[in-house]
């Protein structure tokens, strides 16, 4: 049995292309066996109304929405397919969290094997039909999860066309970073024993 390493790039490259393609880099060299980005179309996840956040009040100098902070880490849809290339030539797999449904559509367009949904959409009901209709393996983070709405997540998936085998869980605790007291790493095996699956762990530590 081999265990999946995954190199979170995330939006790390902060709008970057060539960023981007160092992580990739770095991903490759470190032994990782993928590397995974996120994507999504800022108008879609972010309110025009909404206000900065207090963590990013306190780290930037320059107050501005919400929708303008995000905007500077949107990669285009060009720009996702170029880094996947990349990926295909330097010999690392490109994973990709979508946070809206033009997006899923997006990496299903460019064939796209695996799809890792993000904490946040466990409870996207409309997000996970349009993904479980797609039949691809899928990458279920669990994060601020009960049991029940993991249940849920999984009948929608299966419900719509996803097998239960092509579906992963990731426990994960979203305080970042999370301190060792707080892993509740025996989650790992209530998981798999609850939901009879392959089970990792989404590591913020």
């Amino acid at each position: 049995f081999k265990v999946k390493i995954i190199a979170e790039a995330g939006i790390n490259h902060n709008g970057s292309l060539q960023k981007a393609f160092k992580m990739v880099d770095i991903a490759k060299q470190s032994g990782a066996d993928s590397v995974k980005f996120q994507i999504f179309n800022a108008e879609e996840v972010v309110t025009p109304s909404g206000k900065m956040a207090n963590y990013a009040k306190k780290n930037m100098k320059s107050k501005k929405k919400q929708l303008d902070i995000i905007k500077q880490y949107e990669l285009s849809k060009s720009d996702h397919l170029k880094i996947k290339n990349y990926c295909k030539k330097r010999g690392i797999e490109y994973l990709c969290s979508a946070f809206d449904n033009s997006s899923l559509r997006f990496l299903k367009r460019i064939n796209l094997n695996i799809f890792k949904v993000p904490s946040g959409e466990i409870t996207n009901f409309p997000y996970l039909y349009l993904l479980g209709s797609f039949k691809k393996k899928i990458i279920l983070s669990t994060g601020m999860s009960s049991i029940n709405e993991i249940k849920r997540a999984i009948s929608i998936l299966t419900k719509a066309g996803t097998k239960k085998f092509n579906i992963s869980l990731l426990h994960c605790n979203t305080d970042y970073p999370t301190k060792p007291k707080d892993l509740n790493l025996l989650e790992i095996k209530k998981l798999k024993k609850t939901f009879k699956c392959q089970v990792g762990l989404s590591d913020h530590s």
